[in-house]
């Protein structure tokens, strides 16, 4: 098998909250493939889709009532140590909530956390030990 990340579905509970949030809140591009049933975000990386949780949940025949923390968070990573809180404060005035604040971390770099409105936590961090490639793709040594 390729080590390979195609896509990532997010199970909201409104599809209509969730795309505004990324499209007009983070300013994200919407693919034309997108529906009132799925949105595609276009990302640098991996595909984001927007899901509905119950339907998600029924097509993979699990149990929809999760919640709480989910085991992981999505990241974004940033060129510079000042742009965290940019981001961060872009993700609050589109109407996430900030979990963690800006700051230096205990692995070299600085980072903070905020949620989506469906509880996605998402880590925005400025790595200098992997830095961005001109198509801000993270560069692993």
């Amino acid at each position: 098998m390729d080590a390979r990340l195609s896509l990532i579905t997010l199970g909201v509970n409104s599809i209509s909250l969730s795309r505004e949030f990324y499209e007009k809140g983070l300013g994200w591009n919407v693919s034309s493939a997108s529906n009132e049933n799925v949105v595609f975000l276009k990302t640098r990386g991996a595909v984001i889709s927007l899901f509905g949780k119950q339907e998600l949940a029924k097509d993979a025949q699990v149990d929809g009532q999760g919640s709480g923390f989910r085991d992981f968070a999505l990241a974004h990573n940033v060129r510079t140590k000042e742009e965290v809180a940019e981001v961060l404060n872009q993700a609050e005035i589109a109407g996430g909530r900030i979990i963690k604040p800006a700051q230096d971390v205990f692995w070299g770099g600085h980072s903070g956390y905020f949620e989506d409105p469906d509880g996605f936590l998402w880590e925005i961090a400025w790595n200098p030990h992997f830095p961005l490639d001109e198509n801000g793709n993270v560069q692993l040594p």
